[in-house]
Formats: C-alpha cells, sequence, structure tokens
C-alpha cells in the first residue's frame, strides 16, 4: 500500500532580480505636502461655508488643483536599476533601456538624452545653484587645507622630546570632488549607464506613457471652472 504523495505548493512569482533605487525631491514633497494642505483649508472653507455660487466654483477649483500640485510636487521620480531607467515626470512616464541612452547631461536642468536625440528632463532631481555653490566653497577649503597640511610636512622637524609630534600629521586631504546632491545622483545614474549599456538584458525600446490620471481630473476642473465664471 502506498502513501499519497504530497501535492507541490502552489509555484510563487518569482522576485524581481534587479531592485530599484529611487531619487525623489525632500523639498519637492514637502512643499507639495504644505501647498496641499492649504488647498484643502481654503476649498473645505469654501464648501460648507460659502454661499451662492462660492462652494461649485471652490470644489471645480480644488478638482483643477489638487491633480496639478500632485502633478509638480509628489509625483515625480526617478527609478534606475540595471536594465533601465524609468522617468516619472508630472504628465509622462519614461522608460528607457540603458542600451537606449546616449548620456545624461547637468546644466542648469538635469536630463537624459536617447539615442534618437530626444531629451528627457528629471524632474525629481533638480538642479540647485545654492548647493554647487556651497559645494565648491567646501571644495576649495578641503583644498587649502590639503595644501596647509604638505606645507607643515614639509617644514623641519625640532629635534628634542616631543619631537616625533611636533609635525608629524597634517590635515587629510580630500578624498574626491565635493559635489552637490542631485549632482552626485546624476554621476551615478551616469556611471550606471557607462558600466550596463553593452549588456543584453538592458536592451529595448523607449517607451512614453502619458498620465491622464493626472490630466483627466485637470482639464475636467478647468472646463467646469470656466463654464461657471462664463455663466456668473
Amino acid at each position: 500500500m502506498t502513501t499519497p504523495e504530497h501535492e507541490s505548493p502552489a509555484p510563487q512569482p518569482p522576485a524581481p532580480e534587479f531592485r530599484d533605487r529611487v531619487h525623489r525631491s525632500s523639498g519637492g514633497i514637502a512643499g507639495g505636502v504644505l501647498l496641499l494642505a492649504i488647498v484643502a483649508w481654503l476649498g473645505f472653507d469654501a464648501l460648507f461655508t460659502g454661499h451662492g455660487r462660492t462652494p461649485w466654483l471652490a470644489l471645480a477649483a480644488m478638482i483643477l488643483v489638487v491633480p496639478l500640485v500632485v502633478a509638480f510636487t509628489l509625483r515625480p521620480a526617478v527609478y534606475a536599476n540595471d536594465e533601465r531607467l524609468r522617468i516619472r515626470n508630472p504628465f509622462r512616464v519614461i522608460v528607457l533601456p540603458w542600451g537606449q541612452v546616449a548620456a545624461l547631461r547637468s546644466g542648469y536642468s538635469n536630463e537624459v538624452i536617447a539615442k534618437s536625440g530626444t531629451k528627457y528632463q528629471l524632474w525629481a532631481v533638480p538642479v540647485s545653484m545654492r548647493a554647487r555653490k556651497r559645494a565648491a566653497r567646501q571644495q576649495a577649503r578641503a583644498a587649502g587645507a590639503g595644501d596647509r597640511g604638505k606645507d607643515r610636512l614639509l617644514r623641519p622637524r625640532p629635534f628634542g622630546p616631543g619631537a616625533l609630534d611636533a609635525g608629524s600629521v597634517g590635515p587629510a586631504g580630500p578624498t574626491g570632488p565635493v559635489r552637490a546632491a542631485t549632482d552626485q545622483i546624476v554621476d551615478d545614474l551616469r556611471q550606471l549607464h557607462e558600466t550596463r549599456e553593452q549588456e543584453e538584458t538592458a536592451q529595448g525600446e523607449v517607451t512614453v506613457r502619458w498620465a491622464y490620471e493626472i490630466a483627466g481630473p485637470a482639464v475636467a476642473g478647468a472646463v467646469v471652472l470656466a463654464i461657471l465664471l462664463a455663466v456668473g
């Protein structure tokens, strides 16, 4: 007599081979939360205490403004893994396999350039001129400290007690260039692109999808608001 075999467990979906590294703007998120709080406060106050057409105007304005605030502050993000770069901008989602990326450029804005020549801006990685100037000042101070340390090492060492300690150690020089946070993110993405561009898993076509879930409510709110203002 044979015992029945136990059924094998149901196959589990495979775990993703490459985990995304997500880059977002903390300042944009904080500003978006603050703006949404202000819009909610003013909008609900007008809805519940307003008279005549005021509640309807407030409702239409909220339908228009809330998606736009979300689109430009909370929504932008950059997802990168070993296969592709996915850019979530206010109204579009762009997926670029590394094999389709020609370059990443950092100027007055951070951009990725596809091999077709199309440019896509990285909304989630904004350029901060103030952060760049601060990084340049830190780099200059570090370089100056390194030069002073070298001068002390070249000075003649005194004799007598304590001679081993006098002038034996100078300030450590900079281990690398000081970079602004967003510039460092672009440097990391550029390095990932250089190492993965030729890999077979990093090939494919560029895809662009419009964010209708953002544009639809905003357009509807704008139309309703325009009608209310026109008939008023």
